[in-house]
């Protein structure tokens, strides 16, 4: 299972936008597409979902049903199948370990419009060791808009990950990639008469050079992809949320081994309110 795409299904509506999302990024990648499906965690509400062997003979069906529409959208693609008796979260955070990446539905939009997440989706968007991308239930294609995002709040070794993934994202599905660092002036609490003005048009320059010089080793690296380097003023989310609104998807960072919370409140906040599918990338 090694570099292939994981895409867990619980048997509901919203893993078909997962499974179509899953095998676009494999076929894209030229990787293999690993279907799994816990009957264990099968919601109770399910057709069949009394007796074991029924349960078993549904979750069947649900991998085979996904399995064909993978190999119809994209027929090239090496599709496998595995059904287990662990709990959903247990066995998708296993399989994250060697997997590409991991892909997992919502359960559509809310009063807030955002995504509707399980207790099952944040637990392992937080303890996963590959990147994790949610896709909206109402998302009927994978790659529909014209980029993907990427928010850079930090230079060095702790952003690569989230930008190698956004990068390489870009590349395999031919899509303009926006680099996005929100800034804000900082703070002063006491400020003497004679100090001079905070020079706003300095402090935006700073912070177009500080994004330029995290970038140029990726351009370098990616010449083919399209990249537009967005600094603005604002706090993160609201900006993260405002640039990708034309977006396919946004890919954000997160910390390994968060406490108490699994999610810092900047990737629970856009998980929650994005419009487009959004990829968490743990970093060290």
């Amino acid at each position: 299972m090694g570099g292939s795409v994981v895409v867990g299904l619980d048997g509901t509506g919203n893993s078909v936008p997962a499974v179509r999302w899953g095998a676009a990024e494999a076929a894209a990648r030229g990787l293999r597409l690993h279907l799994l499906h816990s009957w264990v965690s099968q919601q109770l509400n399910l057709p069949g979902a009394r007796a074991a062997t029924d349960r078993k003979r549904y979750g069947d069906e649900v991998l085979g049903a996904a399995e064909a529409m993978a190999h119809e959208l994209h027929p090239d693609v090496a599709v496998t199948t595995e059904q287990v008796s662990e709990q959903a979260v247990d066995a998708l955070v296993d399989r994250s370990g060697p997997a590409t990446m991991m892909v997992l539905g919502s359960r559509g939009h809310g009063a807030t419009a955002g995504f509707l997440l399980g207790s099952v989706s944040l637990h392992v968007l937080g303890c996963a060791t590959c990147p994790v991308v949610t896709v909206r239930e109402e998302e009927s294609a994978a790659y529909q808009r014209p980029e993907v995002v990427v928010g850079v709040q930090e230079a060095g070794s702790r952003g690569e990950a989230a930008l190698e993934f956004a990068f390489v994202a870009a590349e395999a599905h031919h899509t303009r990639l926006r680099a996005v660092r929100a800034w804000e002036p900082p703070v002063v609490e006491c400020v003497p008469t004679t100090a001079p003005p905070v020079d706003e048009a300095e402090l935006a320059a700073v912070e177009e050079r500080k994004l330029a010089e995290v970038l140029a080793p990726w351009r370098a690296k990616f010449p083919d992809v399209d990249v537009v380097a967005h600094p603005q003023r604002g706090r993160i989310t609201p900006v993260l949320l405002e640039s990708c609104s034309r977006a396919s998807l946004l890919v954000v960072g997160r910390r390994m081994q968060r406490t108490p919370m699994l999610l810092g409140p900047v990737v629970f906040a856009v998980l929650h309110h994005s419009r487009c599918a959004v990829a968490v990338v743990p970093r060290i």
